[in-house]
């Protein structure tokens, strides 16, 4: 026998085999890692892995080799916040009020303007970028000539246009600002091809942007004047307008307003007798409506409650008192009738004093449980009469109100147009006060260094993403492998893709030494069949199924073998078995039996000859068969037959355990009709050759007809091609079974 047939999986083992069916198999919607087998699967494609990590590690350094080195130069000012107002203090100058509450948002739009194209325009003309090929070519583009001309760019203009328009964009995008967190300073970088220009450029935004400030808080100031004094005009006239339409309407109306103080003013009116009845019969209003939401929910909690799971019957002193009573009666009760019948006096006396306890607890609960709701009813009724009371105070409220709309619109708008006024009269006295001063509130603070070292490419930080990107691409290209695999070759695979439970494991073994391990009892082929005979036992709730078909996806999975093997382990082990050769396509039993007889389960199917006749006695004890003989036209016609059904009855009767060698599913209906007529089917499953979707097929097809697929035994297993840890199981297994030798 091959090192392989002393192998053995763990799942072969009784007390390790998961019978259990898992929940739809590798179509479940829970979510589950299996790390032992991404484990496998790493180490069948570890050579890829490898592969394809070094792959990107080389495409890195060729790729960092061909990359032409850039110098990164900083530069750094600092930002003091300040708010553009026109309020006191005049100028644009820091307001420390503002600045604690908008110092985020004001630092990230500094650092927006020195990355504006407005400030990269100002560089550029300062430092004549534009007319600079040293720049264009430190910048990594060409030199703009005559031949790039084209579309809105014509003519020597065009040309002039052209080299400012790529200068700036090449400016801004090779230039970045950066602001730390919790800080005020602003680091400025240019990155370039020539460090000189690196360092050049950023420190000339640097000094750009803190004059360009300068100027932005002048332009400011002066248009600020300007527009203040248009804006104090129209509010100087608007305010005029208002208070003498005000004056006007108070004349025409007789409008005389007494403020709360008794004073007539800017104050609110005097409440009248009708608003202040309003105010305390709303309060009212909203107090029982608070009421009445209290009542509805201690009534709605008990509402549908019984009465005794009321919480306020239960808290009850009387009918705690009650429910002990009917305790103890009923405990009387129990012990007179554990002595006595049900129509012994004693028995009776005490029945009649637990109903009547109960009745009374019942009443009392009812009682209870009726006061509750008589509350809620009082609380709406109150609540429902006070509304009313507010609706009719409301109504009158604003009938005294519309006389007076008119007069506080009018009042209001005067009173806004004042105050407007006034604010901007303040703001236009501070402007003019401050007129001669500015004040800078950004500072450079750090001038940029020639770099001496390049800022790219950074060899190792490359092999680092690289073996990042490496280790993602092996991943993607292990998981699509993976899931294209179509083998069914290690236990995993029957329940992950199958959805099955694994009854039993198998090792393959040499063709023609098969038998002899079969028949030594210490071999790990024997001991596997044993086991699965084992977990047959415990395959179903009522323990071992009566009859068993035996089938497979298609021929040559050892279904034959399995089936003859059951048979025979449980005639040993004293069960009185029936091995039925269900192939009336491809029999085999009468070969493997040595009988010539002709009379079979064809026969008797069709009526030719009696199950006596047909059965024969094996040399095993216990163990006796039926060949398929003879071969008939028409095999499915025979299986569909009512008298299939009959003659398997029949045989349960005389029979403690059938098992059937069915044909494989295949695109044949036989396997279908005996599964109707069987307890339960095994499915067996070569692990050598058996492939995902022909299983599922002749599982799908099973379970349309309802067929009670118990199980799987998983054939011909070499631990070397299954992955994961099965060869250590299979080593710990024979170095066992040999010292116990």
């Amino acid at each position: 026998m091959q090192d392989s047939a002393n192998y053995h999986n763990r799942a072969a083992m009784t007390d390790d085999m998961q019978i259990d069916q898992p929940n739809g198999g590798e179509d479940t919607d829970t979510i589950h890692i299996d790390f032992s087998h991404i484990f496998a699967a790493i180490k069948r494609n570890i050579i890829w892995i490898g592969a394809i990590i070094a792959g990107f590690l080389l495409i890195s350094i060729v790729i960092t080799m061909l990359i032409v080195p850039r110098y990164v130069a900083t530069s750094s000012v600092m930002v003091e916040q300040e708010t553009d107002q026109i309020i006191e203090g005049g100028d644009l100058t820091p307001s420390t009020a503002a600045s604690y509450q908008d110092a985020d948002r004001f630092l990230k739009t500094q650092v927006d303007i020195i990355g504006s194209r407005a400030l990269a325009l100002r560089v550029v003309q300062s430092e004549s970028l534009a007319e600079d090929p040293a720049f264009f070519e430190a910048a990594g583009a060409d030199f703009p000539t005559e031949e790039d001309l084209g579309g809105r760019y014509q003519g020597s203009d065009g040309l002039a246009a052209l080299k400012k328009d790529r200068a700036i964009t090449l400016l801004q995008e090779n230039l970045s600002a950066s602001l730390p967190v919790d800080s005020r300073i602003i680091s400025i970088t240019f990155n370039s091809t020539d460090p000189v220009f690196s360092a050049r450029i950023a420190n000339s935004v640097a000094e750009n942007y803190v004059t360009s400030n300068l100027n932005r808080k002048f332009d400011s100031s002066s248009y600020a004047r300007q527009f203040l004094s248009q804006q104090l005009q129209d509010a100087r006239t608007k305010l005029a307008e208002s208070e003498k339409e005000l004056n006007q309407y108070s004349s025409q109306a007789g409008l005389i307003r007494i403020t709360s103080n008794g004073e007539s003013g800017n104050g609110d009116s005097a409440l009248s007798v009708t608003n202040d009845s309003l105010v305390q019969v709303n309060s009212a209003a909203s107090q029982a409506t608070a009421n009445r939401i209290s009542a509805e929910n201690a009534w709605r909690s008990i509402e549908k409650l019984p009465v005794l799971s009321v919480p306020q019957v239960l808290a009850n002193q009387g009918v705690q008192n009650l429910i002990s009573q009917r305790s103890q009666a009923e405990a009387q009760l129990a012990e007179e009738r554990a002595r006595h019948l049900d129509d012994h006096p004693t028995v009776q006396a005490l029945q009649a004093q637990v109903d009547r306890l109960n009745k009374q607890i019942q009443d009392i609960g009812t009682s209870i449980k009726q006061s509750v709701y008589s509350q809620y009813k009082s609380a709406l009724d109150q609540e429902n009469a006070l509304k009313s009371q507010v609706e009719q105070l409301r109504t009158a409220a604003l009938d005294e109100q519309d006389r007076g709309v008119q007069y506080n619109v009018l009042k209001r708008e005067a009173e806004t147009n004042r105050t407007l006024y006034e604010t901007l009269l303040e703001r236009y006295n501070a402007i003019n006060a401050s007129a001669g001063a500015a004040s800078n509130n950004v500072s450079l603070v750090d001038r940029a260094e020639v770099p001496t070292r390049p800022s790219s490419p950074n060899l190792f930080l490359n092999l680092g993403i690289a073996f990042l990107l490496g280790i993602g691409a092996a991943g993607v290209f292990v998981f699509l492998r993976e899931y294209m695999d179509d083998l069914v070759r290690n236990p995993d695979d029957v329940e992950r893709k199958l959805g099955l439970p694994l009854l039993g494991l198998v090792p393959t073994t040499e063709e023609n030494a098969l038998e002899t391990a079969i028949d030594d009892g210490t071999s790990s082929v024997s001991e596997a069949y044993q086991s699965l005979v084992t977990n047959l036992s415990y395959s179903t709730a009522t323990g071992l199924p009566k009859s068993i078909q035996v089938t497979s996806s298609q021929p040559s999975e050892g279904k034959t073998t399995t089936a003859n093997v059951i048979a025979a382990k449980l005639a040993r082990l004293g069960h009185k078995t029936l091995l039925i050769d269900g192939d009336l396509r491809r029999p085999t039993l009468h070969r493997l039996m040595n009988v010539p007889d002709q009379q079979g389960l064809a026969s008797v199917l069709a009526g030719q000859s009696s199950l006596e006749k047909a059965v024969h006695q094996a040399k095993e004890s216990n163990l006796f068969f039926m060949t398929a003989l003879p071969i008939p036209p028409d095999p499915s016609l025979l299986l569909g037959s009512p008298r299939l059904p009959a003659i398997m009855q029949e045989l349960k009767d005389q029979f403690d355990i059938i098992v059937v060698d069915c044909p494989p599913m295949l695109g044949l209906a036989d396997a279908v009709s005996w599964s109707a007529n069987a307890e339960a089917v095994l499915l067996v499953v070569d692990a050598s050759q058996g492939h995902r979707g022909s299983v599922k097929a002749a599982l799908r097809r099973l379970r349309l007809v309802d067929a009670p697929v118990i199980g799987a035994a998983l054939t011909k297993f070499n631990p070397k091609n299954a992955g994961g840890d099965y060869g250590y199981y299979g080593y710990r297994y024979y170095n066992y079974t040999n010292e116990e030798v």
